[in-house]
C-alpha cells in the first residue's frame, strides 16, 4: 500500500513545465504553459492512468493541438457558424480555425499559458489554482471583447481529483458565459485490460441533430438501441464513430459519466455539475483506445440558436457577477 503522502510542487511533464500534486495512490500534473491542462491523473497504487496522455512522440502534436490529451478548458466552447457569435445587437467574428466545417472551434484559452494562483497541501488534500485574467489587453479580446476573470482550482486527496470552475465577470457589461471541457479519459485505463472490457454510461436525454457542419438543426433525433444503453445499464465506448450531441439529464441528481472495466470491477466516474446542461461525446473514429465525454454549459452555437436561452444554457454574467460550478473523478471498486 502507498503511505497517504500529500504534496504539491514544481516539476516537469515530458519536458513541460507542471505542477505535480500527490495524495496517497493518486498523483495528478497540470500544465500551466499549455492552456492550463490537467494532462494526468493517475491510481500509481493499482496501475491505473485514467486521462489520455501523451507520449514522447506526442508531445509536437499535443503542443500544437492540445485538445485530445487531458482536461483542456474550451471557452467560449465548441462550434459557431462562420465564426459569428452575436451577442446584445452585435456580432462578434472569431477566426474560422475548421476549414473543413467553415466554423469557429474551441474558443481561445485552450492552448495558451495560464497563471499559477497558488498550489500547496492542507490536512487532507493537495491542491493548485491557477487563474486566466482577460482584459482589453489580451489577445482574445479582438474577438471575445469582455472582461473577465477564470479561475480553476484542481485538489486531490482520497477522495479522486476535484476540479471547480469560476467566472467572474470584471467588466461594464453583460457577458456571455459559455464553457465546456473537453476531457479525454482512457479505454482502458487499467495496465492488462482491453477495451472489449469496457462499459461506458452516460446521462444523456435527447440527441441533438447535426447538420453537414456539425452544427445543431433544432431538432432531435432517436436514440439508437446503442445509445439507450449508454443511458442505461452500458455499452462498449467504440460500438460506433461517435461526434455526439446530447442533453445532459440527471439521474439520480447527479450528471456523470461512469466507464466500467469489468475484468477488473472498477469504475471511473466522473460527476460533472448539473450546470452542464449538454453532453458531447467523441470517440476518434470509433478507434480503441480513449475517448472524450464533454460537459459543455451550452448548445453548440447557441448565440447563433432562436431556442430559449434557458433551455440551451445560454448564460450571462452582469457586471461583478460569479459563476461556479464543481465536478469530481474519482475511481470506485
Amino acid at each position: 500500500m502507498c503511505a497517504f503522502e500529500l504534496r504539491a510542487y514544481e516539476g516537469e511533464y515530458q519536458g513541460e513545465s507542471a505542477i505535480w500534486l500527490k495524495a496517497g495512490r493518486y498523483e495528478a500534473a497540470l500544465l500551466p504553459e499549455i492552456g492550463g491542462n490537467l494532462i494526468a491523473f493517475r491510481d500509481v497504487e493499482r496501475g491505473l492512468r485514467l486521462l489520455h496522455e501523451p507520449g514522447p512522440e506526442e508531445m509536437d502534436s499535443f503542443k500544437a493541438r492540445p485538445m485530445i490529451h487531458g482536461i483542456p478548458v474550451l471557452f467560449p466552447p465548441n462550434r459557431y457558424e462562420d465564426g459569428k457569435f452575436p451577442w446584445k445587437g452585435k456580432v462578434h467574428q472569431f477566426p474560422v480555425n475548421e476549414p473543413a466545417t467553415g466554423n469557429h472551434l474551441h474558443g481561445f484559452l485552450y492552448n495558451i499559458p495560464w497563471q499559477v494562483e497558488e498550489y500547496g497541501i492542507t490536512e487532507t488534500l493537495s491542491y493548485v489554482s491557477i487563474i486566466m485574467t482577460v482584459d482589453e489587453h489580451h489577445d482574445s479580446y479582438a474577438y471575445f471583447p469582455y472582461k473577465y476573470k477564470l479561475r480553476i482550482r484542481y485538489s486531490l486527496s482520497e477522495q479522486g481529483l476535484s476540479q471547480q470552475v469560476m467566472v467572474l465577470n470584471t467588466g461594464t457589461e453583460r457577458m456571455p458565459c459559455l464553457l465546456a471541457f473537453h476531457t479525454s479519459v482512457n479505454a482502458p485505463f487499467a495496465e492488462g485490460s482491453a477495451a472489449a472490457d469496457y462499459r461506458l454510461k452516460l446521462t444523456i436525454g435527447e440527441r441533438w441533430e447535426l447538420n453537414e457542419r456539425m452544427l445543431p438543426t433544432g431538432r432531435f433525433q432517436s436514440l439508437s438501441e446503442q445509445e439507450l444503453l449508454m443511458k442505461g445499464e452500458g455499452v462498449y465506448p467504440f460500438f460506433e464513430s461517435m461526434d455526439n450531441h446530447y442533453t445532459s439529464v440527471a439521474q439520480n441528481g447527479r450528471s456523470r459519466m461512469e466507464l466500467t472495466d469489468l475484468s477488473r470491477k472498477l469504475t471511473l466516474v466522473y460527476d460533472v455539475g448539473t450546470s452542464y446542461k449538454q453532453w458531447m461525446i467523441w470517440n476518434n473514429g470509433a478507434q480503441e483506445g480513449f475517448f472524450c465525454p464533454e460537459p459543455q454549459i451550452n448548445l453548440v452555437n447557441a448565440p447563433n440558436s432562436e431556442l430559449p436561452a434557458d433551455e440551451i444554457g445560454r448564460f450571462s454574467l452582469e457586471p461583478g457577477e460569479i459563476w461556479e460550478e464543481s465536478s469530481r473523478l474519482y475511481v470506485r471498486g
